[in-house]
């Protein structure tokens, strides 16, 4: 259904509370189903992707019960085998949960959106046939057969996402021998997630080594139970931060770590490197637009989830924007490049697709019927160009359910 997107009359000022992190939550919640007891999971997102995930644990035959602002989660006897989970179009799910089940007591099988065939699947279950799994097809649906016995070496080529390393990782201290696992590919995209993941591995008492930047090396003895606390989503945060900085307004993000291992956190980095302000206080964070901006050269290669806002904020700079290291998100929700690229041409804007980014050149956008392609992503995008061109329109708003299910009512009344 084509939804109106809200148009800025007035720089965009006041503050936002945004919910937990979709990263953040997915690995909590999968961590806690192989731990050595019951965990609370307090501050999990709400979205679509966190739901999927909940069911697939719970076809696995997890226990997830909610007990007020927190989800208790408690691991069973033996994961049981399970038909037909639904992965959506979430990477999390799709690339967390079929390791998961290479620990069960038999066969599963995976499904998703029409979509999500299309999203790459391939090295994840190549390192699970390595293992020892036996996987029927090499993208969504395909059918996980545990073995007998987990083997402890895999080799994959990572360049299409970093989610194949974690995906193997989070099981790993559960294997018998542990794991060695090495990235072939010649790069390795979104860096920080790979580090959320080992963080919250070791947090929980797994002994994970590096030897070098692309081997990792788990022993096996389990993951003990343990209570923790999801970080407000800072990728989901840019959107409302980047419509102070095109505006001249100001908005505040209450909630902002200190310290973060989300790629997100890089979003400061650029907004200030564009020429908006960004303040520090305790416990939150602000940044105050100064219009116009100017264009950057970017490499986005840890951060590529900011890609789509990163490129909203160059059309509306001054100047040249370059977006480099995101060939990968040609695999996400859809060819995030090419879609952006016409989008950004139906807004009357100069840009250009390069062998791994973008390149734009700034100007004023006009009004729009954007397309999401099913992208929550691409929605953030549009909104922010909508702000400056009246009368765009977005064809499914519902998408942004994803991730950020309340975004087009936090984002109306941010606007108004």
């Amino acid at each position: 259904m084509t939804t109106a997107l809200p148009f800025a009359a007035a720089p965009v000022t006041g503050g936002l509370v945004v919910p937990g992190s979709k990263s953040e939550t997915n690995r909590a919640l999968l961590l806690a189903a192989l731990g050595d007891g019951p965990s609370r999971v307090t501050g999990a997102l709400d979205s679509r992707d966190s739901r999927l995930m909940i069911d697939a644990l719970r076809a696995l035959g997890v226990s997830v019960v909610p007990d007020g602002p927190a989800l208790v989660v408690t691991p069973p006897p033996q994961f049981t085998g399970a038909d037909r989970i639904d992965c959506g179009l979430a990477g999390t799910v799709m690339r967390f949960v079929p390791p998961l089940a290479a620990l069960a007591d038999g066969a599963s099988t995976f499904v998703g959106d029409p979509h999500a065939s299309e999203r790459p699947m391939g090295p994840l279950l190549d390192g699970l046939r390595q293992l020892g799994a036996a996987v029927d097809g090499d993208s969504l649906p395909f059918r996980v057969d545990p073995p007998e016995t987990l083997g402890n070496r895999a080799e994959i080529d990572a360049s299409g996402s970093s989610q194949f390393v974690s995906g193997l990782l989070l099981i790993a201290p559960r294997l018998p021998r542990g794991l060695t696992l090495r990235h072939t590919g010649e790069r390795l995209p979104s860096l920080p997630h790979i580090a959320m993941t080992v963080a919250m591995l070791r947090a929980r008492g797994a002994t994970v080594e590096t030897p070098d930047e692309r081997t990792w090396v788990v022993a096996p003895g389990g993951l003990r139970a343990l209570d923790s606390t999801v970080e407000p989503d800072l990728t989901n945060a840019s959107v409302f931060l980047a419509a102070a900085a095109v505006t001249g307004g100001r908005v505040t993000v209450p909630g902002w770590p200190a310290q973060s291992l989300q790629p997100g956190a890089l979003f400061l980095d650029v907004i200030s490197a564009m020429g908006a302000t960004v303040e520090r206080h305790a416990g939150e964070v602000a940044v105050v637009g100064s219009t116009p901006l100017h264009g950057i050269d970017v490499d986005l290669t840890a951060a590529s989830e900011l890609t789509p806002v990163v490129a909203a904020l160059g059309a509306l700079a001054s100047g040249r924007t370059t977006i480099r290291g995101v060939a990968h998100i040609r695999g996400h929700e859809t060819d995030r490049l090419a879609a952006l690229t016409r989008e950004l041409r139906r807004a009357g804007i100069d840009a250009e697709e390069t062998p791994d980014g973008l390149t734009i050149l700034g100007g004023t956008p006009r009004a729009a019927a954007f397309e999401a392609y099913a992208d929550h992503r691409m929605v953030h995008f549009a909104a922010l160009l909508a702000l400056v061109a009246e009368g765009s329109t977005i064809d499914d708003m519902a998408c942004v359910g994803k991730t950020m299910p309340h975004f087009p009512v936090d984002w109306a009344g941010l606007v108004s």
